[in-house]
Formats: structure tokens, C-alpha cells, sequence
């Protein structure tokens, strides 16, 4: 009954929502909805890395500088932070490089320097580096401490260590919740509209707010946030597969050493 009142129903205006579908603004808006979450997603895993190996690290200050870095960015809203980096100007009208407390070789006008797609950029990804820090830390966490030991007595740097032993292992532990955050970093990205980018969120509002139809704009943009989260959950599923495959491929072989060890008599 819910599919037939959803096709048979006059008030959906299928063929208004299939031109909203493949309307030029809406295309450009999907366009930036997807790049920005590429972007934030590639600079919170770099951050969120980063802050990780600040968080573990043995100096205290480092330590304490990136668990203050993760305490202020998922403690505040996402749209909060749009708006701060986005009215910045209104603190520092001019951003310069120079000596501290000194004289400065170059300035920028702060609007001139952060435009509101960076704005945009700046808000998503800084805040997601403060979520991605917590899963990869416990990722690492996951790891056996033996494994990093090891590592040390065969005298293996700590960066190399983490790079070529604990981060491997620790993939099937950060892979799932990292893909869902991607594709709460692709709704996400809607709030950018609060502050006058374009996405496809905006770019329907807008056709609704012309045409004066709003259910025909909303369906359509759904459609397409669909169409995007199932290409995300696919490729999900494909690389958790690819790092369960070391751990499945051991089954088999645990399986036949248990039925050998059964089949033996007792001595």
C-alpha cells in the first residue's frame, strides 16, 4: 500500500521531481556536496592520524595539546563552527605571517583569504579530525602491546613500527566506524548551505523557493543523497572484506590442525 500511494499519488509529481533530479543547479550542487566530503574526510583522517600520535604520545604538552583539540571540536556543533570560521573576520580582519609581537612581511584580508567554500572545508574536516583521532586511537589501541614490543627489540623505529605493523592490524578495527562517519560526512555537508554554499541541499531550496513546490525538490534531492550513501556502503563493504581476508584465510587451516588433533588417539 506505501509503494502504491507513493507511485499513484498525483501529489508526488514524479515528473517534476525527475526534472529536479537532473536539473543543472542540482547536478552542481551534488558536484560540491561530493568534493567537500572527500576533502573534509581526507583532511580529518590526516588530522585525526596526527592527533592520535600526539594523544599516545610520552610528552605530556603534546599530549595535553591534542586531547584539548579533541575536547573543544566534538564538544562544539558542526554548524557553530561553519559560522565561526565563516564571521571570523569580524576578530581578525587580517591575517599576516611575520614575527611574533614583531613587524609582519605579508597580510590578507581575512575574506579575501577564507572564502566560504574553505570556510566550508575548514569547519568539516577540522571537526572531523577530533572524531577520527578517537577511532583511530582505538584502533591502535586494539593491538596487542606485544606486537609493538617485538617491534622495538628488533629495532624498529616507533613511526615505522606504527606505520608497517600496528597500523595494518589496526585497519580492521578503524574501517567500519570510518565508513560511517563518511557517510554521515556526506549529510553532514547540508549544514554548508546555512552559510550560503551551494550544495545539492541548497540547490533544491532554491528550485523549491522558484517553483513554489517543495515535496517534488525534496524527494529528488533524497534520491540522490541515496544514490551516494549506497556507493559508500558498497565500497564499505568491499574493503572490510579485503582486511577481514588475512583472518578468514587462517579458518581453514586452524579447522583441519583441530579435526587432525581429534582424529589422533590418546598416547
Amino acid at each position: 500500500m506505501f509503494v502504491h500511494a507513493m507511485v499513484a499519488n498525483p501529489g508526488m509529481q514524479w515528473d517534476m521531481v525527475w526534472a529536479v533530479l537532473w536539473d543543472s543547479t542540482v547536478l552542481q550542487g551534488l558536484k560540491t556536496t561530493i568534493m567537500l566530503t572527500v576533502a573534509a574526510m581526507t583532511i580529518g583522517c590526516a588530522g585525526g592520524l596526527l592527533l592520535t600520535v600526539l594523544r599516545l604520545s610520552r610528552n605530556r604538552v603534546l599530549s595535553a595539546a591534542a586531547w584539548t583539540y579533541i575536547w573543544l571540536f566534538r564538544g562544539t556543533p558542526v554548524l557553530v563552527q561553519l559560522f565561526l570560521w565563516t564571521f571570523l573576520a569580524a576578530l581578525w580582519p587580517r591575517i599576516s605571517i611575520g614575527i611574533p609581537f614583531g613587524p609582519a612581511f605579508h597580510s590578507w584580508a581575512y575574506n579575501d583569504l577564507v572564502s566560504v567554500a574553505t570556510a566550508a572545508l575548514l569547519g568539516l574536516g577540522l571537526n572531523e579530525a577530533a572524531y577520527m583521532a578517537e577511532i583511530i586511537r582505538a584502533g591502535i589501541l586494539s593491538v596487542d602491546q606485544g606486537q609493538t614490543e617485538a617491534a622495538a627489540s628488533l629495532g624498529l623505529t616507533r613511526l615505522r613500527t606504527l606505520r608497517r605493523i600496528v597500523l595494518p592490524q589496526a585497519m580492521k578495527v578503524i574501517i567500519p566506524p570510518t565508513g560511517n562517519e563518511t557517510i554521515g560526512m556526506l549529510k553532514i555537508t547540508s549544514l554548508v548551505s546555512a552559510i550560503s554554499l551551494v550544495d545539492v541541499t541548497r540547490a533544491g531550496q532554491d528550485i523549491a523557493s522558484r517553483t513554489f513546490e517543495s515535496l517534488p525538490s525534496l524527494i529528488a534531492v533524497s534520491i540522490w543523497y541515496l544514490a551516494c550513501t549506497s556507493v559508500l556502503t558498497i565500497g564499505q563493504f568491499y574493503i572490510e572484506r579485503h582486511y577481514r581476508r588475512s583472518v578468514g584465510a587462517q579458518s581453514p587451516a586452524r579447522g583441519r590442525r583441530a579435526r587432525y588433533f581429534l582424529r589422533q588417539p590418546p598416547s
